[in-house]
């Protein structure tokens, strides 16, 4: 049956009802109109506003943070794109600082894809801005993306972090919420194989599923009382007319709502019986926080069939992870490459979502972890959304990842060769930085500079594409100019692909062609 029509067409039906509910609740509102100061009055404009909020399509919701506060002084914040993919962009948000002061350490706070807008950790941004450099994965609804701009799955969500991390340079934290708690980890892991020198210095997992074999909850029983068909055939619908997606196969996001709605169904219930009480009389400060909090929660967006259905089958129904089983594009993800990466692990005493121990799990798994580089943290009487938000956040959990972040800002990695052939996925043309002519070691018997092509040296990082951790490996195979790098041989070329760890990337990003117009 055709769900996400019928969803549609319910929702368009409501509308004229929803016009007449909102006319009706400003009708009884209006000061002007006698009947607005007697309790009939107040209880039919109460009683319109939640009939229009509880049919109502909820959209994107936005940050607004427009300010933070460094020590006594306020000052502006811009949200800026820094990065870009069809399916996700990349926020930060800058401070207006003094010129030469030090925004914090760089913080990539990764958003989990699980229904909910990255707005839903707004919380968790204005918290960590002061002191932190704040970056945030902000997801786009898949039914958004036109099908032309191709698929999206967990193993492309991977490929998304590894880059995010290639741009920001190799000295930043990240921070993921939930969901990604797989996803970072399993990038992290094969940077670190790849003995990458993008890796960021510290990750933190709060409240994720690594191992939902430990203290399962209702939504990991679900999952493995359902084979990967049953959602197959049961969740997935397309996108109908005349969204950007139409016909793009996808997990609603009203479905995941009505999931995470019904395993406290009560209490929502009750959240907007009291609304109306509180409407009715006229308390409108509570009023105001069931609106905030619900504009929030009710906003959601769809997810990719095939992001949904792998997350599920490698997360929950087979656990590949924990088991040393999961895979990354054919190369395995072995949390035991995981180094020099300090590991800092949250959980909630009353997580409904991931029990206690599933993201404790990490520390099993990352082994080579030094003990003085790992920390674990359980907020006592937290739920799952108390982990990264709200006054327990703020004064307990928050303090103890700044100051974790903190105590390895300063750790210089001395990278350890890493098991088999070294590989560093490239960065993005966007994340590339300017970089200072770096000293060239002696070039290899195969090399173009050995084979006698000019010593000029170039800045190759002026090619998109090429960021300067790039630009050090292609000087250790003696391509130092752009006119070495326009006459690139076949042979050549796949061997620096084979350092960087992705085949056929100079051709597909135009390197050569690149160097030809900068070599006039």
């Amino acid at each position: 049956m055709p769900y996400y029509q019928w969803y549609e067409l319910t929702h368009a039906a409501l509308s004229p009802a929803r016009v007449m509910a909102d006319a009706a609740r400003l009708y009884y509102r209006n000061p002007l109109n006698p009947l607005a100061h007697t309790t009939p009055g107040k209880s039919m404009a109460a009683a319109m506003e939640v009939f229009e909020r509880v049919t109502r399509r909820y959209g994107k919701p936005e940050f607004g943070i427009e300010s933070t506060v460094l020590g006594a002084v306020r000052v502006p914040v811009r949200e800026q794109v820094v990065w870009e993919r069809p399916f996700c962009r990349l926020v930060r948000f800058e401070k207006a600082l003094p010129a030469g002061k030090d925004p914090g350490p760089k913080l990539l706070i990764v958003a989990p894809l699980s229904g909910h807008y990255a707005t839903l950790l707004r919380g968790t941004v204005e918290t960590m801005l002061p002191d932190h450099d704040v970056y945030i994965t902000d997801w786009v609804d898949a039914r958004m993306v036109p099908l032309s701009l191709g698929t999206f799955d967990l193993d492309d969500y991977i490929d998304y972090v590894i880059n995010m991390f290639h741009m920001l340079g190799g000295d930043a934290h990240v921070m993921a919420v939930c969901q990604p708690s797989v996803p970072v980890l399993a990038a992290v892991s094969l940077m670190e194989a790849r003995n990458d020198p993008y890796a960021p210095l510290t990750m933190t997992l709060m409240g994720g599923p690594v191992d939902t074999r430990a203290n399962p909850t209702a939504v990991n029983q679900l999952a493995e009382q359902r084979d990967i068909e049953w959602f197959r055939r049961n969740v997935i619908m397309k996108v109908p007319f005349p969204h950007p997606g139409v016909f793009r196969d996808v997990y609603p996001g009203f479905l995941q709502l009505g999931g995470f709605m019904s395993m406290n169904l009560d209490r929502h219930v009750t959240a907007h019986r009291d609304l109306f009480y509180h409407l009715v009389e006229g308390d409108g400060d509570s009023a105001d926080k069931h609106r905030d909090f619900y504009d929030e929660y009710l906003a959601v967006m769809d997810l990719t069939a095939e992001f949904y259905l792998q997350t599920v089958e490698t997360v929950f129904i087979r656990h590949d992870l924990p088991k040393g089983e999961m895979n990354h594009r054919g190369q395995p993800v072995e949390p035991a490459a995981v180094r020099n990466v300090a590991l800092m692990t949250v959980e909630g005493e009353k997580d409904d979502i991931s029990g206690v121990g599933q993201t404790e799990a990490a520390h099993a798994l990352c082994v080579n972890i030094p003990s003085d580089r790992k920390v674990h943290y359980l907020a006592k009487g937290v739920g799952h959304y108390g982990v990264f938000n709200g006054s327990r956040f703020k004064g307990e959990i928050a303090p103890r990842i700044a100051d974790f972040i903190r105590s390895h800002s300063g750790h210089t990695v001395q990278r350890a060769a890493a098991p088999g052939p070294v590989q560093a996925p490239a960065t993005n043309g966007g994340g590339a930085k300017p970089a200072s002519a770096v000293a060239a070691k002696s070039p290899p018997a195969h090399s173009p500079d050995a084979a006698g092509v000019s010593e000029a040296r170039d800045d190759l990082t002026r090619i998109k594409g090429i960021g300067p951790k790039v630009a050090e490996t292609l000087n250790r195979h003696g391509i130092h100019s752009f006119v070495q790098l326009a006459t690139l041989s076949d042979e050549a070329a796949a061997r620096v692909e084979a350092e960087l760890g992705f085949p056929g990337r100079i051709a597909r990003e135009g390197w050569p062609t690149q160097a030809r117009k900068l070599a006039g």
